[in-house]
């Protein structure tokens, strides 16, 4: 007898979620992957008090207050790397632990754990503001064809 996996069983749960709340994390409202980055040789899991907190080994998760929490939470149904490879605001961490407790059976948070959840992605896995150059100025953008056909006209 074979193993039968359906959606509502356990054993699929995971792979529901992950399957569900990936398109979101990408979505137009939803957060684009962390761009590449090189930090040089692989970061240790303990780090000095002039470097800052460490990564956890096991899950990648930056060891900043918090990260227990987060870890014991979030994994349970998916990936440490779902919530590493994205960004977001402490409002759009909220906008997904809502859609996740609506949608995916996420059990409801006390008010003070979410405030650590939301603490700790909000500081370690917030906006970025170095992953994205900055717009080329007008002078340097090639023409476009609302600009020939205006152009044109006068």
């Amino acid at each position: 007898m074979g193993l039968r996996i359906t959606l509502a069983s356990r054993e699929a749960r995971p792979l529901l979620v992950s399957l569900l709340v990936g398109p979101v994390l990408f979505s137009p409202l939803g957060l684009a992957p962390a761009a590449a980055q090189d930090d040089g040789p692989a970061t240790s899991a303990v780090a000095s008090a002039d470097e800052g907190p460490g990564i956890d080994p096991d899950s990648g998760f930056v060891m900043g207050e918090g990260w227990q929490t987060v870890k014991g939470n979030c994994t349970v149904c998916h990936s440490a790397a779902l919530v590493t490879q994205n960004r977001g605001s402490r409002d759009h961490w909220a906008y997904l632990i809502d859609w996740m407790q609506e949608t995916q059976g996420l059990w409801q948070f006390n008010p003070e754990m979410e405030d650590t959840i939301l603490d700790y992605l909000s500081t370690y896995y917030g906006p970025r503001t170095d992953a994205r150059r900055q717009n080329l100025p007008r002078h340097l953008m090639p023409p476009t064809a609302q600009a020939s056909e205006h152009d044109s006209k006068d």
